[in-house]
């Protein structure tokens, strides 16, 4: 378990910088938390503090039951063997081969040569990298160079894993890989990760929870189906938009400017049904379809539809009635909302 509470982080200068203000946050065991926010926005400040890389200026932090806010030098970095960091860029060091660079934290812990081996050996197995212990990095593929990040990351067998925007350098199918091998490392080594990115799709593919970062504070939080499906704040729903890319081309709504708007959330089994099919049969009144799509959320099927109606008013009342008494959400929406 993690837990942040109330850590505040100013930078002293010409002029005083809030890098984060009244951070809470509690992150359960096992659990894969993201944590989202545009550049600047503190994401990096807060995930350093959480292995003191940072010291925050305020506030507390708890890594299971220790407080490492108020651990000494000696202590703390007994404390990080505990706590593995993959980076954006790798921070591989280039002189040194593949094995090298994962086994560098055994070195330091001064273990044995023997079992140096054995453990590196493992590890480059269990993400993939057999046969590369002798490459060095500059042969290596961006893809293959973060997954040697994630070996040196879990050879020290770490409870947390701490990933600075992991997959921001890599290409849509290398990113679609590491995120599969974060999964696997979660459920195989049971390590609570926590990770930072300014990719709502990264957040979707992996997370159990998010928070949103804007300013330095978090300003919305929860399971990531229940952020997606009901964002509450405007930058969140920009997150959302990003995914679910529901814009609408002006020209279509100016030509239908005179209809009502309406937005539909059809979750879980609902997304596979041919409901408007019923009801388009049942009521006198056209339906114009404008954009739907249906994602995966924590394995979980989301619909969302933007939908347009045309005709008696009494008539689309009913028909609004009638698809909320079938357990779909649907909200009005103003033309400059789509």
């Amino acid at each position: 378990m993690i837990e942040v509470k109330n850590v505040s982080k100013v930078y002293e200068g010409k002029k005083k910088i809030h890098a984060l203000k009244n951070i809470n946050l509690r992150v359960e065991e096992g659990e894969i938390f993201g944590i989202i926010g545009f550049s600047g926005a503190g994401k990096s400040t807060l995930i350093r503090c959480l292995n003191r890389l940072e010291d925050p200026t305020e506030g507390s932090i708890f890594l299971g039951k220790e407080e490492i806010t108020a651990l000494n030098e000696y202590d703390l970095r007994i404390k990080r063997r505990r706590i593995g960091m993959i980076f954006q860029h790798f921070n591989l060091l280039s002189a040194r081969t593949v094995f090298d660079n994962v086994a560098m934290p055994l070195y330091l812990e001064g273990k044995k040569r023997k079992e140096v081996r054995e453990k590196v050996h493992k590890i480059l197995d269990f993400v993939g990298l057999s046969g590369k212990e002798d490459v060095y990095p500059g042969y290596l593929s961006g893809g293959q160079k973060q997954r040697v990040g994630i070996a040196r990351a879990l050879v020290t067998d770490p409870n947390y894993l701490l990933c600075d925007e992991a997959t921001s350098a890599l290409d849509p199918e290398t990113t679609r890989n590491v995120l599969e091998l974060l999964r696997k490392v979660n459920k195989e080594y049971n390590i609570t990760i926590i990770l930072i990115t300014h990719e709502m799709s990264v957040i979707r593919d992996l997370c159990d929870k998010v928070a949103v970062i804007d300013g330095g504070e978090i300003v919305e939080q929860g399971t990531v189906y229940d952020v997606f499906t009901n964002p509450q704040k405007v930058i969140t729903q920009n997150f959302v938009n990003t995914v679910l890319q529901n814009d609408i081309p002006a020209n279509i709504i100016n030509k239908i400017a005179h209809s009502k708007f309406y937005r539909l959330i059809f979750m879980g089994e609902k997304a596979a049904t041919s409901f408007l099919s019923k009801v388009s049969k049942h009521f006198n009144i056209h339906l114009n379809i404008l954009y739907g799509s249906v994602t995966e959320i924590q394995e979980r099927p989301y619909g969302i539809l933007f939908i347009a109606l045309e005709g008696n008013e009494l008539e689309s009342e009913k028909v609004i009635s009638y698809i909320q008494d079938n357990g779909i959400d649907v909200k009005e929406v103003q033309a400059n909302e789509l």
